[in-house]
């Protein structure tokens, strides 16, 4: 569940400033609404009711949520390097999400433009980086 290390990621980012950046939030945000999508296609096809898949994504929400607050709790005085370690692995996980699951997908169904596409996702990601 890469909710949970994004999630993280948010809480922690209010220790700086008490803001939320809102450039993690917009990816995070965006990057997910695909893997919603896709997941809840994929569970509904395999007979999963309406309600099983609201609870389902409530809890998600839920322990999203917690996880958030619990990272801007345990991380609160951490030293600058443990920050460093942790937008890592929050990146690392969304890249092995997005390579194992997303990714061939994508490319199975959409082709080969799919590598153009997820280029220009890349590129707009490091612009509006620099943005903010």
């Amino acid at each position: 569940m890469a909710a949970i290390p994004e999630s993280v990621m948010i809480g922690s980012s209010l220790l700086g400033g008490g803001k939320v950046s809102w450039l993690l939030v917009i990816a995070i945000f965006l990057s997910n609404i695909p893997e919603g999508l896709s997941s809840t296609v994929g569970l509904r096809k395999n007979g999963f009711s309406k309600m099983k898949l609201s609870l389902m994504w409530i809890s998600i929400l839920v322990i999203s949520t917690l996880a958030a607050m619990t990272g801007n709790q345990l991380l609160a005085d951490s030293p600058d390097h443990v920050m460093v370690y942790m937008a890592s692995f929050t990146g690392g996980g969304i890249i092995a999400m997005l390579s194992s699951t997303m990714m061939p997908e994508a490319y199975e169904e959409g082709g080969p433009f799919i590598g153009l596409v997820a280029s220009c996702g890349l590129l707009a990601s490091l612009m509006l980086d620099h943005l903010n």
